[in-house]
């Protein structure tokens, strides 16, 4: 089987295929590809996909495609991962209850809107008036 014929290279990636050619013309042996040209990289395989991009630029395809993954992924935040979230206020809370204190004296009451501290001194005042 033989290669697949695409047509030819979009001119941002001939620009950047040349970059490539005239750091290695003067590059020393071992030295790494430099930052800005793997970023340059890494944005042209996410226009024209890692193996056209690795194969046009004479790069490692998985090196491309690693870096490419990296990219796409957002780096983890330093806010929390978990954030509570209150309960919606009720606008119409709605409460019945019947308070006895032991010597016959009992209290209904039908409370709406509502907080409850007023039931808390409510039910005090009741049992601390004997």
């Amino acid at each position: 089987m033989g290669a697949i014929e695409r047509g030819p290279l979009p001119a941002d990636l001939l620009q950047a295929r040349s970059r490539f050619q005239a750091w290695r013309g003067r590059r020393k042996v071992g030295e790494r590809v430099p930052q800005p040209l793997w970023t340059l990289a890494v944005r042209l395989a996410k226009a024209h996909g890692v193996s056209r991009t690795a194969a046009a630029l004479g790069l490692d395809y998985y090196s491309v495609q690693k870096r490419a993954e990296a990219a796409a992924t957002p780096p983890p935040s330093d806010r929390p991962a978990f954030v509570e979230l209150t309960s919606p206020v009720m606008v119409a809370k709605q409460c019945r209850f019947e308070l006895d204190n032991g010597a016959g004296a009992t209290m209904r009451v039908e409370l709406v809107g509502y907080d409850a501290a007023d039931v808390e001194a409510l039910s005090r005042s009741f049992w601390n008036a004997l």
